[in-house]
């Protein structure tokens, strides 16, 4: 046990003895990079040098961030400092402004009719989500506004418990985000989360279920889950409390995520299987959800736990398939490109594999 501790600390850690809570602010970045703009709803509780830490926070608050993109950005790759960054070469936080409440959120989204909310894993900073989010956006060219949802992560390679404790403290904050953008009149809300933010997804859907049956369908219009970190059996059971899940429903999953084989191996299940690493869908063949299985792309990814941000192949792919759906004026969401309508599997799961030719291979468990 201690062993495999020991490699998913090393793994996951992304700073190493860098002090990640570093996070300076270079408006002059602008001056030589693209800017893209991310919001922010967070239930981290604000430092007194105004960042927002690892500490909870009941209240949630909202924020926006604009992200300067360098001009030599290569699509899957995501180059930043913590102290003294470079804006010719790596990304960098131009501006923080913090959203008084609701009202001027929706004045600020400026009539959006899509807002994608992306929900981070462990292990995780709010600049470093913020860059994240930036670079997913601007790589595949998501329609729409981009919110991350900033949960209290302690941002280290052994927070691991501390996390799974946020996760658990955070779901009552994603479902006010959800439900704050769905009361200002936005048609489409969706979610993108990663890995333990796919637990999160989960957790919170679960318990607005359990509040209001119906609740997923009708407050979010696609959910996507990227390598999440979560057992099969627990995915289940909150399954059974979403007769209706959002649609569509798609998880990215990839065989070859070396986290994700330490956490499995850390609980003691059979090869290190996790719900994003999965070997058969077999068992999640009686829901109307989409598994599109990425392991084509893990070679030419920077992660093996974050395929779909960091294979630049990938990225290829689906930015060309958002481009033809913007140049035909499809009225399918980004999420729906991934799996359209047409191929899913109405009463079941529909298995995608994606080859590294850009072919496709559906079928059903």
């Amino acid at each position: 046990m201690f062993r495999f501790l020991i490699i998913l600390a090393a793994v996951a850690s992304l700073g190493g003895c860098v002090d990640r809570s570093v996070s300076v602010i270079l408006p002059e970045a602008l001056d030589v990079g693209t800017p893209q703009t991310v919001f922010a709803a967070t239930t981290r509780a604000q430092e007194a040098d105004g960042s927002y830490g690892y500490r909870r926070a009941d209240r949630l608050q909202f924020l926006e961030m604009t992200v300067s993109i360098p001009p030599n950005h290569t699509p899957g790759t995501l180059d930043f400092s913590y102290a003294n960054p470079n804006p010719n070469k790596q990304f960098v936080l131009a501006d923080v402004s913090r959203i008084a409440g609701a009202q001027e959120l929706k004045a600020r989204l400026n009539g959006a009719q899509e807002v994608t909310i992306f929900v981070h894993g462990y292990n995780a900073t709010q600049t470093e989500t913020a860059f994240r989010a930036a670079q997913l956006a601007y790589d595949i060219g998501l329609p729409g506004k981009t919110l991350v949802y900033s949960w209290p992560s302690r941002a280290s390679g052994t927070g691991y418990a501390y996390d799974l404790d946020s996760m658990l403290f955070a779901r009552d904050g994603l479902q006010r985000t959800v439900s704050t953008l769905k009361s200002m009149g936005i048609p489409r809300v969706l979610i993108v989360a990663h890995s333990m933010g796919g637990a999160l997804t989960m957790e919170m859907m679960r318990q607005a279920e359990l509040q209001e049956p119906g609740w997923s369908r009708r407050n979010l219009e696609g959910v996507l889950l990227i390598s999440p970190d979560l057992d099969v059996d627990v995915f289940r059971s909150q399954m059974a409390a979403i007769e209706t899940p959002p649609d569509p429903f798609v998880l990215m999953v990839s065989q070859k995520d070396r986290i994700l084989n330490v956490s499995g191996r850390l609980r003691g299940t059979d090869e290190g299987e996790r719900l994003g690493n999965i070997r058969s869908v077999d068992q999640l063949a009686q829901y109307p959800i989409s598994i599109i299985d990425t392991t084509a792309f893990s070679g030419d990814a920077e992660s093996s736990h974050f395929v779909a941000a960091t294979s630049p192949a990938l990225l290829s792919i689906l930015n060309s398939a958002s481009r033809v759906s913007r140049t035909f004026g499809h009225d399918q969401g980004g999420i729906d490109l991934l799996v359209p309508p047409a191929v899913r599997n109405e009463t079941g799961a529909t298995e995608v594999v994606l080859t590294e030719s850009g072919q496709v291979r559906v079928s059903s468990p």
